[in-house]
């Protein structure tokens, strides 16, 4: 099978377990996931931020954010890592550390870190999942959110805590927040720009 097929085959692979996760949301939380309750910087972060996060396949993920409002953009890649294994088939075996990831640029006028990591707790995947999503199995499935600064750091933990304590999920949430390295693009034919669905309609614009 070509690299083309396989590609194509994951692609919509992902998509399905996306949905199926969405379907299954209402067994897997108990009710719908609470906006985050804690404080939020004084100051309001000023121009164009990022957030990484990974959540299993990243095509999944990144079909959810692309359709945002506020979401300027979304890159899959992996984060983890070492730039030298930063590449598609190799991170598939699971030996390298890395996460496939999503590294999205949003504007904090429109939209809050706090309320990306709802749609991420709610949408892109299931956080009660270790090192998996669905049918897909290992460690570069893992939920992370790579943290770039003390706000995001201390949004993510106070987040997770919240959701925890108040029983919003019938597993405890077991989503990583480290701080992040680097992020590596995905290389050109393995990212979701490859294997587009042109009818796909925006899902929060």
């Amino acid at each position: 099978m070509s690299n083309f097929s396989v590609n194509r085959f994951r692609f919509f692979r992902c998509l399905l377990i996306l949905s199926l996760f969405g379907a299954a949301a209402s067994s897997t939380a108990r009710g719908q996931i609470p906006a985050f309750a804690g404080g939020l910087p004084s100051s309001a972060a000023e121009g164009k931020q990022t957030a990484v996060l990974a959540g299993g396949c990243f095509w999944g993920v990144d079909a959810v954010f692309k359709h945002v409002k506020g979401v300027e953009n979304v890159v899959a890649g992996y984060s983890g890592g070492s730039a030298a294994s930063a590449q598609y088939e190799v991170v598939s075996a699971g030996r390298t550390g890395h996460a496939e990831s999503v590294k999205i640029t949003y504007d904090p006028s429109k939209i809050s870190y706090a309320d990306l990591l709802r749609i991420f707790f709610s949408v892109a995947h299931d956080p009660t999942e270790l090192n998996r999503q669905g049918p897909d199995s290992g460690t570069q499935y893992r939920s992370v959110i790579f943290y770039s600064n003390e706000d995001q750091k201390q949004i993510a933990l106070g987040y997770i805590e919240q959701l925890n304590k108040a029983g919003v999920f019938r597993k405890p949430i077991v989503t990583q927040v480290v701080p992040l390295k680097a992020f590596y693009p995905a290389e050109r034919g393995v990212s979701p720009e490859f294997p587009r669905v042109p009818s796909q309609q925006p899902l929060y614009r």
